[in-house]
């Protein structure tokens, strides 16, 4: 008010008391508004309030329009119209323009709904691209027809550049309606014609729609996609423009790369082009103070040469490496033997950036690549010697663990060369980041070697930069060092022993004395260290220590309320506690009460979110942590990603204080149930925050059942009630959750909590609910398999998009092995009472062991009815029509896994299908004996049906001797001994061995005990490929046979002398253990 003149604080006055008035209820309400105060409202559009009235306008346009605009005056509407029209053309402040075209646009579609059409500029087609609403189709060609005339006019450039971004939303609005595109794509030219002319003029709105049509409704390019890549390449590589603008330009390719990848492939000419995006990639300033530098900012993702590296990643990742490698090699060599520095930084950088996308053609050069590369870590300049390191560790984490295995000495011996350059900082602290990178994916086994040389290099540089700590400040190369210290304590183990006294006190003091904010990274990354170290080392070593590193964990703890929310210091304590949680187990449980409070606080972080429009996304987007996707409509949805892998990592803490004290974490099972159940819950649209949203669900998933064993403690009742706080969520959670690993997540995490709970976990409610969308799933398997079939139909077609398509149904199967899971614990739980429910589902089951469906859905298909012949018979039997015949062909598959589970069920229907299965077993036992003799039977890929069959034949001899000659088959069987891969077929083939042995089967003994050397060999190898283990009930019975051949010593001399060295150790740990 204090900047209002007199008049216009009384008309302030009257748009309060017009307000107050909107607090009347329905129709009179508005209708009284615009009759009696239209004129305020109008006015106010051009008052310091006029937001408001435009938000309000168009809130009663769009929500309340049959109620109360028909009901206006004559006079009224007609003013409103004029007033509208009158804001569009004189209104200075643009986003108010913005809005009152907004209002335009709505009140239009709501008249052309009623038949009553009011022709607005084309600003307002822009913004509001579903104007014409259910009359849109009658509208087409006048649609049409105006937008070409208008990009056509050649005295009003703007209303070229109008036209064409109205053309693009109009397009964007229709993206899957294929004829209406079709239609319209001879706007293409015109629309690309604009883009190039309002770029020269500092535009860039029509290339930004350009990049939408080219995320959202790819295929609309496709007649003119050769223009559109030539008119892209050559905006990028024009130097004229802003980067913003060459940014812009790429991104049309890169998202083409990723939204119509097939498509691009085929224009393998302008394709070839693209290495130019590594032109900006030299788009390097000199920096003198660069490799000195102790503060690493984050990289600034509006330089060129940040953004070609990105585009040139996710190129690579769209287009395949067998179109992008070739294509780009010899770039990239060109530029790394280039004199100028920045060229050889940007050809490393593009290396990097390409691994991911050409993975399997790098790997096939891979030797020649870190050859090259390593060669520059004695680079003249500091920032080559830095890419090289960035190189080194990138390639270290996309081709692990063949790139260890295979480089080892090289790399190691290289970077800890590159860690001693004292005179540039920037780029120790590169080499011992890289060094991180080698030694996380690093096999135990080929790192021990260089063990003592890494310690002592690393000590040395430790000891060094500590007193430049104290002398100079500088911290940047210990902080990454200390990191180094933990990651190859995390892989040496028990290893790191003999260091441990020469890090301890170091790392400590470091903690004690590192109290200064600048300071918080290095301080949280030592906690890290220390706990790292400490669970490697294990506990006896670490207890001298213990208290206290936990005394100063705990004085951290205690200060945890005055560190900021964003403390690195935070998310490094919560994991530290973990550790020691795993170091200390039990004793740890007196801690809980510090550590749970900050834990409980971080773990309930909620995300900030907002609604927003266009004009508000762009005033918000460099708030740091926002991100947004956009909703259509000019409206976008934004979250505040700060916290959220925090709150990741102390979901992933509460799983681990659940798992380790088990019952001794009860007391927080309450609270932690009814934080982790609504997390349930957390989604957002698809394209927002997908990664960050399911850090934590699989560790608020794998809570569920660790949970729920912790309250078992507290008796049945407390069980249950708290099952039932969970069972819902997870159900509707099954029915909902659309990305499907966290969906995996959820059914596993059910399946776990069913097979605890028991019979009775379910009410019918429950098995409603479920059996919809178990059914719902089934369903979307087989229409994904249709599209996927209709796919390889499209013209765009190839070998790339076929991988995709493998990928695809990869992600179906693993989701139909959960239902599988989720069926297995019901059928084991309730067994033959849950068959009423099982009927409703059963022809979509009948339909996965169909012969011509993919091998996975006959695996799994069949999986289901062994489930249903193991735990449901004798009732299984009504069902056989169903599934017996297919599971007899399958025994003879082509696929070993389908193999594997009609074998699996076979064995399962001797030993509890019943006597209705006998017929069964003499065709089967044939067919599988078939199977176990086939010449390659014991292939890698065949041994595990292979197993199955002689397991089930076992049980066919065990379970129904009468159906087959078990003299015949016995001798063979025991040539197949023993089964060494599949474990828990193991002790069913070793304790029918030891049934046989204990009632002096004169066939498997042979005559005079002849067969026992051979045996004894079975139960060596049993022994020493632990498909039995010392704990079990078959251990002690092969143990007992072992002992009674020790009394008779000729026979036992006899059996031991047919053992070699590893053979002999196995029998002797066997008579240690069991």
């Amino acid at each position: 008010s204090l900047f209002l003149s007199p008049a216009a604080m009384a008309e302030q006055q009257q748009f309060y008391l017009l307000l107050s008035n909107l607090m009347k209820s329905g129709r009179d309400r508005f209708v009284w508004m615009f009759n009696a105060k239209s004129n305020i409202l109008i006015s106010c559009l051009a008052r310091s309030f006029s937001q408001m009235a435009a938000v309000l306008l168009r809130r009663l346009m769009s929500s309340s329009f049959e109620e109360v605009y028909p009901s206006l005056a004559i006079d009224v509407q007609t003013a409103i119209k004029t007033e509208l029209l009158a804001g569009i053309q004189s209104e200075g402040s643009p986003n108010i323009r913005k809005k009152v075209c907004d209002i335009a646009a709505e009140l239009t579609r709501n008249l052309i709904v009623h038949s009553e059409f009011c022709f607005l500029p084309v600003s307002s087609y822009r913004n509001f691209p579903g104007i014409f609403g259910n009359q849109q189709q009658h509208y087409l060609e006048v649609i049409k027809r105006m937008l070409v005339q208008c990009m056509q006019d050649q005295e009003n450039p703007q209303i070229r550049t109008l036209a064409a971004r109205a053309a693009s939303s109009f397009i964007l609005s229709n993206e899957s309606n294929t004829a209406l595109l079709k239609h319209f794509s001879d706007l293409l030219p015109g629309i690309l014609q604009a883009v190039n002319e309002s770029c020269y003029r500092g535009d860039d709105s029509v290339l930004k729609s350009l990049v939408e049509i080219a995320d959202t409704a790819p295929k609309y390019l496709r007649p003119n996609l050769e223009a559109t890549l030539q008119l892209s390449l050559k905006l990028c590589a024009d130097t004229n423009l802003t980067n913003m603008q060459r940014q812009l330009a790429l991104e049309v390719i890169v998202t083409l790369s990723e939204t119509a990848a097939a498509m691009l492939r085929k224009h393998t000419n302008i394709v070839a082009q693209i290495p130019q995006m590594l032109s900006m990639m030299v788009d390097l300033e000199e920096d003198e103070e660069w490799a000195m530098a102790d503060e690493l900012e984050d990289d600034d993702f509006d330089s060129n040469a940040v953004a070609g590296e990105s585009a040139l990643d996710r190129i690579a990742c769209g287009l395949g490496g067998k179109i992008v490698l070739p294509m780009i090699k010899q770039h990239i060599m060109q530029m790394l033997q280039n004199p100028d520095w920045k060229y050889r930084h940007a050809g490393l950088m593009a290396l990097s950036a390409i691994g991911e996308g050409c993975h399997q053609q790098m790997e096939a050069i891979l030797s020649e690549i870190v050859s090259f590369v390593l060669l520059f870590c004695q680079d003249p300049h500091p920032r080559v010697r830095y890419a090289a390191c960035n190189a080194i560790g990138q390639m270290a984490t996309d081709f692990a663990p063949t790139f260890q295995k295979k480089f080892h000495d090289k790399v190691i011996s290289a970077l800890l060369q590159t860690m001693e350059d004292q005179t540039n900082p920037r780029v120790q602290a590169h080499a011992a980041a890289a060094l991180i990178n080698f030694t996380e994916d690093c096999p135990k086994t080929l790192l021990l070697p260089y063990l003592d040389s890494l310690v002592q290099h690393l000590h040395v540089i430790m000891v060094a930069k500590l007193q430049e700590l104290i002398q100079k400040g500088t911290k940047l190369v210990l902080e990454q060092v200390v990191t180094s210290i933990a990651s190859v304590a995390d892989t040496a183990e028990e290893k790191f022993v003999p260091y441990y006294d020469l890090f301890m006190p170091s790392l400590k003091h470091i903690v004690e004395n590192a109290v200064q904010k600048e300071l918080r990274l290095l301080r949280g990354k030592t906690i890290e260290c220390i706990s790292l170290i400490g669970l490697a080392v294990g506990k006896e070593k670490f207890m001298p220590d213990a208290s206290a590193v936990m005394q100063l964990l705990l004085k951290t703890q205690t200060d945890f309320n005055d560190l900021e929310d964003d403390d690195p210091q935070i998310s490094y304590m919560i994991s530290a506690w973990a550790r020691m949680c795993k170091i200390l187990g039990k004793e740890f449980q007196q801690y809980l009460p510090v550590v749970m409070g900050p834990l409980m606080k971080t773990a309930s972080i909620k995300p900030e979110v907002a609604l927003l429009d266009t004009q508000d996304m762009e005033n918000m987007s460099e708030d740091d942590g926002w991100e947004f996707v956009n909703l259509g409509d000019q409206q976008s949805f934004g979250i505040k990603t700060a916290g959220l892998e925090e709150k990741a990592t102390a979901c992933q803490m509460l799983v681990c204080y659940a798992k380790e004290l088990k019952e001794g974490f009860v007391e927080y099972t309450e609270q932690v149930v009814k934080l982790m159940v609504p997390l349930l819950k957390f989604y957002f649209h698809d394209d927002i925050l997908h990664e960050t949203t399911i850090t934590y669900i699989p560790y608020d998933l794998a809570s569920m059942p660790l949970l729920l064993e912790c309250a078992r403690v507290r008796g049945p009742e407390y069980l249950t009630q708290m099952w039932h706080f969970m069972c819902d969520a997870l159900i509707k959670s099954i029915g909902t959750e659309p990305d499907s690993d966290v969906l995996s997540e959820i059914m596993h995490s059910f399946a776990k909590c069913i097979e605890l709970m028991g019979d009775g976990c379910l009410n019918n409610e429950h098995f409603e609910e479920l059996g919809g969308i178990l059914k719902g799933k089934l369903e979307e398997h087989f229409k994904n398999q249709e599209l996927r079939q209709a796919k390889r139909q499209d013209e765009d077609y190839d070998e790339q998009v076929e991988e995709t398509l493998q990928d695809e149904d990869d992600n179906d199967v693993y989701i139909l092995t959960k239902v599988s899971d989720i069926l297995h614990s019901i059928f084991s739980s309730y067994r033959e009472k849950v068959l009423p429910w099982f009927e409703q589902l059963l022809q979509l089951f009948v339909n996965l062991i169909c012969p011509h469906r993919p091998w996975a859905d006959r695996q799994w298909g069949l999986c289901i009815f062994d489930d249903v012949i193991e735990h449901c018979s004798p009732s299984s039997f009504k069902y056989a029509e169903y599934f017996l015949r297919p599971m007899m062909q399958s025994l003879c598959d082509t696929s070993p896994e389908v193999r594997q589970a009609a074998a699996y069920g076979i064995g399962v229907m001797a030993q509890f299908g019943g006597e209705n299965y006998r017929p069964a077993f003499t065709e089967a036992v044939p067919l599988l004996v078939g199977v176990i003799q086939a010449p390659d039977s014991r292939a890698k890929e065949n041994v595990n049906a292979t197993e199955n069959c002689i397991s089930a034949v076992a049980k066919v001899m065990k379970y129904r001797p009468e159906c087959v000659n078990v003299n015949e088959i016995l001798p063979h069987w025991l040539s197949w001994l023993p089964l060494n891969e599949d474990k828990e077929e193991a002790v069913h083939t070793f304790n029918y061995l030891c049934d046989l042995i204990e009632s002096n089967n004169s066939i498997v003994l042979g005559p005079d005990n002849t067969n026992l050397p051979k045996i004894f060999v079975i139960i060596a190898d049993g022994v020493a490929n632990e498909s039995i283990k010392g704990e079990d009930g078959c251990s002690k019975r092969m143990a007992n046979v072992i002992r009674q051949v020790q009394v008779s010593g000729g026979l036992w001399t006899q059996c031991v002398s047919a053992l070699n060295e590893t053979q002999q150790k196995a029998i002797q740990d066997l008579l240690n253990t069991a």
